[in-house]
């Protein structure tokens, strides 16, 4: 994948989540909005994976942890989505984690506790992008 292509698949996964904003609207819980998004990507041809377990190596020791992200999307995007009041420092620092830990290049914060998705929506992108051609 290239710069370009990850950035337009972040673009699309975010016009999924602002159909499932405007269809259900604020107010639901997580677990709501992450079942509508993921069929929503996956009947548009999308391979998503749901709560997928994330595997931690630490030096030689392989730990098999508790940590679930919520959506993957076509082995690339790490979707991280949130029903509260307000997202959190810890909410990005808890995705940038995730993506470094699956070594995937882009991730997407997305409070479904909004009246835009847009403007409280946090695309982030680390190292591994950087590293992607143009």
């Amino acid at each position: 994948m290239t710069k370009k292509d990850v950035t337009k698949l972040s673009y699309e996964i975010t016009g999924f989540a602002i159909k499932v904003h405007k269809e259900l609207g604020p107010g639901l819980l997580e677990s709501v909005y992450e079942q509508c998004l993921k069929y929503e990507l996956e009947r548009s041809g999308y391979d998503v994976k749901q709560q997928l377990s994330v595997k931690i190596d630490y030096y030689e020791l392989k730990l098999e942890s508790n940590l679930r992200i919520d959506l993957l999307v076509n082995d690339c995007v790490v979707v991280e989505l949130k029903a509260i009041e307000n997202l959190l420092p810890i909410h990005e620092a808890q995705l940038l984690t995730y993506m470094k830990l699956l070594q995937r290049p882009q991730g997407l914060l997305i409070n479904f506790n909004t009246t835009n998705i847009t403007k409280s929506m946090k695309p982030l992108v680390n190292e591994f992008f950087s590293k992607l051609e143009d």
